[in-house]
């Protein structure tokens, strides 16, 4: 994790130098992975959040032609 902020802080860095330069091509690139930072982040987010839910076994004998006739 303190990677990770060292790399982002960087980033951003390196971000206000190219748009000091007008360094347009830089820019985009900087922001495109900060914008790709972000998603991770919040997939990683979501990630944690949800679990596994169990939502049974379908039942298909009816549909098959496969029921009890004692139903």
């Amino acid at each position: 994790m303190p990677r990770l902020e060292e790399i982002h802080a960087n980033l951003l860095d390196r971000l206000q130098e190219a748009k000091e330069q007008a360094w347009l091509g830089e820019v985009a690139a900087i922001e495109a992975s900060l914008a790709a930072e972000q998603k991770l982040t919040a997939m990683r987010d979501l990630a944690a959040r949800h679990t596994t839910v169990h939502l049974g076994m379908p039942d298909f004998r009816s549909s098959a032609g496969r029921f009890d006739a004692e139903q």
